[in-house]
């Protein structure tokens, strides 16, 4: 039930009963012990209630174990032609996922755009790569959540980038067009004159500080 969550959406009991395949009396039993512990919250709306994952840290967490599932071949699999797809970009909580999402870690931290100091993400010295792109640092929220995190990607079993950052990130994808959601799951679908544009985006010479004008 909780990995339905990662995409950061809110599901209510029955829903959350049919994904795992199971009585809505047992999951209402889970969901109750899982709101207990601090893992998920009750989202009220009208008369209607919904569960939804507690935080950030969260996903990190069902992220990492989802990769050892991987890894030890107890990840339950719906094979199907998604798959790939998913494995390419997808949303974890409200950040990229993927191959892409562990790309573009690389990326920035190759230019100077985050730092990494002993598995700590922090940001760097060339924050104008990101306001050229529209994602300005100062004005990222700031609070119990990071605004730089690396969060282990169960696919690639290499780090992405989540944290404030990582969301605004994903929010400008989504505004310049190049990607798009898939409604009700958590794949990330880009278009071909989108994916050309991130690949450009981050292939840019470190230091040629990119204008946001020759980018879609």
């Amino acid at each position: 039930m909780m990995t339905a969550l990662v995409g950061g959406q809110a599901l209510s009991a029955g829903e959350l009963a049919r994904e795992a395949g199971i009585t809505a009396s047992t999951a209402s039993s889970h969901l109750a012990k899982l709101t207990d512990d601090g893992l998920l919250v009750r989202v009220k709306v009208s008369r209607s209630v919904y569960y939804a994952l507690a935080s950030e840290d969260v996903a990190a967490l069902l992220e990492t174990l989802m990769g050892l599932a991987t890894r030890t071949g107890h990840l339950r699999t719906r094979p199907g032609p998604k798959d790939p797809a998913l494995r390419r970009a997808r949303v974890c909580y409200d950040h990229l996922a993927g191959e892409l999402a562990v790309t573009m870690l690389d990326r920035l931290l190759t230019r100077g755009v985050i730092e990494d100091r002993d598995g700590a993400l922090s940001l760097g010295p060339d924050t104008g790569f990101l306001r050229a792109f529209g994602v300005d640092p100062d004005a990222l929220p700031r609070g119990r959540r990071p605004v730089c995190r690396a969060c282990l990607d169960w696919s690639e079993r290499r780090n992405h980038l989540a944290g404030s950052l990582g969301a605004a990130v994903l929010t400008r994808i989504y505004e310049r067009g190049w990607a798009r959601r898939s409604p009700g799951t958590r794949l990330v679908t880009f278009s071909a004159p989108g994916l050309a544009a991130f690949e450009a985006w981050l292939a840019r010479p470190i230091g040629s500080g990119p204008p946001a004008a020759d980018l879609l």
